[in-house]
């Protein structure tokens, strides 16, 4: 069985930052793309940032410039440093990976952790 864990959200000014991390643990031979994604209440689910197995990034067009995704493969964890933080990045934040377990790809996520930025 696959879990990602991840910490790091709470409550901060706006201005401030965060780092999240996000942890893969299990039987895991691999790990494909890393990404995070947001869920602000009443909306949908959106995607952050991603990051591939080589390191290539991308990032959702509210974000870029202010927050960093990064992983430590040998560590098996991906993560998020959010910098200039608005009340719009108030959201929960969920850790999504492709992984590859006994020859099968896998995605999994993470049960998410709460960001609250205040004004």
């Amino acid at each position: 069985q696959v879990q990602l864990v991840e910490s790091g959200g709470g409550l901060v000014q706006a201005g401030g930052s965060l780092r999240l991390s996000c942890a893969a643990s299990g039987s895991i031979f691999s790990i494909n793309g890393m990404a995070w994604y947001r869920q602000a209440p009443g909306k949908q689910r959106v995607l952050v940032a991603v990051i591939s197995s080589g390191g290539r990034t991308n990032y959702a067009d509210s974000v870029k410039g202010r927050f960093t995704i990064s992983r430590d493969n040998a560590k098996n964890t991906v993560y998020l440093q959010m910098n200039s933080l608005k009340p719009e990045d108030t959201a929960v934040y969920y850790c999504n990976s492709v992984v590859v377990v006994q020859g099968k790809s896998l995605e999994v996520w993470g049960q998410g952790t709460l960001v609250t930025v205040s004004s």
